[in-house]
C-alpha cells in the first residue's frame, strides 16, 4: 500500500476503521515549532461524527493521543507519532455480510488485489474514517506553515445540486462554522439541511462540492514537471475517500472561455505584482503565482445507503440482494472539508519547506 506523503515534510497514515487505533506518523517537522494537544484536538472534532443530521450515529471520541515527538508543547524533531482509539465499534452487519459486495465501495477491488486478506470491517483502510489521521497531521501542517503566515480554509459551496452564493474568504471561516454543513451561506445551508433530511428519510445520501482555499502562499512554490504544485495537491486530495474530481481556478469552465476571459491580467499593487482576477486559481505553470490557492473537490453520495441492492456474493460467485445496515453518512461533505485543508496544508508545508521558506 501507498500509505506515505510528502518528501521532507512526509505523512504516514496507520490503522483501519475496526482497528484498534488509527493515526498518522510525520517526520520531517522541525523542531521548536509550538503545538498543544489542544491545537490537534480542535481540528479533529471539526470532522467527528455526530454533528449533524447529515452524519453517522457512530460517535467515537476520537481523543487524540501524542505518542513521540512533542515535548512541553514544542516539536522535537523527531518523528510525531499521533492516534485516536476506535471504541464505538459495531463489526457485526460486516461479518454477516462478509462476501456480498457494496456497490459504490472498495470491497470488490481491495479483495482482488489482497486476495480477501484485507481488513473488511468497516471498509478497513477504504474508510473515511482514517481521514482522522490526515486531519492531525494537517493540523501539525497548519502550524508550521503560520511560520510564514500561509492560512488555508475550506467551506461547502454545494450540496445535491443547491449551490451557495459567494462569499469573500475573509469571512469563510467565521461564516463556515456557524452551521454544521460548514456552509458559509446561512440560507443556502438551510436548504441544503432540508434536502439532507429528505435524503436520509428516503435511505438515500447525498454528495456536494468544497472549496478549499489558501491565502498567502509564497511565489515558487512548485516543482516542474512531474511534481508541479497543483498536481501534488490534486494526488493529495483525491487521497481523500470519495473524492472523484479536483478543479482549479476557474476549473472545466476554461473549457467555454475564450483566452481574452480566461487570461488573468497582471497589474501592480502597492509594490506587490498580482494578478486582477484569478482564473489560475493561484498556480501558473505548475508553481505557485502569490494569488489565493483556489481548488473545489466534488465528493461522491456516501455508497452505505439503506435502500435495498443488487449485488454479487464474491465468495459463491452468485448474484444476491443487499441492504446495508449500521451507521453511516447521508452526507459525508461536512465532515470533508477539515479533511481538504488538511492535505493542502500538509502539500504546501512540505513545498514550502523544499522552498527553504521554513528551516526544517
Amino acid at each position: 500500500m501507498g500509505s506515505s506523503i510528502g518528501k521532507l515534510f512526509t505523512v504516514t497514515s496507520f490503522g483501519e476503521s475496526h482497528g484498534r487505533c488509527l493515526g498518522v506518523i510525520v517526520d520531517g517537522c522541525p523542531a521548536g515549532i509550538p503545538v498543544a494537544e489542544a491545537d490537534i484536538q480542535k481540528e479533529v472534532d471539526r470532522r467527528r461524527a455526530g454533528l449533524s443530521i447529515a452524519s453517522t450515529n457512530r460517535t467515537e471520541e476520537d481523543k487524540v493521543e501524542i505518542l513521540s515527538g512533542i515535548l512541553n508543547g514544542f516539536t522535537t524533531g523527531a518523528p510525531v507519532c499521533l492516534a485516536v482509539w476506535n471504541k464505538d465499534v459495531d463489526s457485526s452487519d460486516y461479518e454477516k455480510n462478509r462476501y456480498l459486495l457494496r456497490p459504490g465501495h472498495a470491497d470488490y477491488t481491495a479483495y482482488m488485489k489482497y486476495g480477501g486478506f484485507n481488513d473488511y470491517r468497516g471498509g478497513g483502510r477504504f474508510s473515511g474514517r482514517i481521514t482522522a489521521g490526515f486531519v492531525m497531521a494537517g493540523a501539525i501542517a497548519k502550524k508550521v506553515l503560520s511560520l510564514i503566515n500561509v492560512d488555508i480554509l475550506a467551506h461547502t459551496v454545494e450540496i445535491g445540486g443547491i449551490k451557495a452564493g459567494a462569499v469573500e474568504p475573509g469571512k469563510i471561516k467565521e461564516s463556515a462554522d456557524k452551521n454544521p454543513l460548514r456552509c458559509a451561506d446561512a440560507a443556502a445551508a438551510a436548504a441544503m439541511t432540508e434536502l439532507i433530511a429528505k435524503v436520509k428519510s428516503e435511505g438515500d445520501s447525498v454528495g456536494g462540492v468544497i472549496e478549499g482555499i489558501a491565502l498567502n502562499v509564497p511565489v515558487g512554490l512548485g516543482e516542474p514537471v512531474f511534481e508541479t504544485l497543483d498536481g501534488e495537491l490534486a494526488k493529495a486530495l483525491f487521497s481523500i475517500p470519495a473524492v472523484k474530481g479536483v478543479e482549479f481556478g476557474a476549473g472545466f469552465n476554461v473549457a467555454k472561455m475564450k483566452g481574452s476571459q480566461n487570461n488573468d491580467p497582471f497589474a501592480i499593487r502597492g509594490g506587490k505584482i498580482i494578478t486582477t482576477t484569478n482564473n489560475a486559481g493561484g498556480i501558473l505553470g505548475g508553481i505557485s503565482s502569490g494569488m489565493p490557492i483556489m481548488v473545489r473537490v466534488a465528493v461522491k453520495p456516501a455508497p452505505s445507503i439503506a435502500q435495498p441492492q443488487q449485488t454479487v456474493d464474491i465468495k459463491d460467485r452468485k448474484e444476491a440482494p443487499l441492504t446495508v445496515k449500521g451507521r453511516h453518512d447521508a452526507c459525508i461533505v461536512p465532515r470533508a472539508v477539515p479533511v481538504v485543508e488538511a492535505m493542502m496544508a500538509i502539500v504546501l508545508c512540505d513545498f514550502s519547506l523544499r522552498a527553504g521558506l521554513i528551516r526544517g
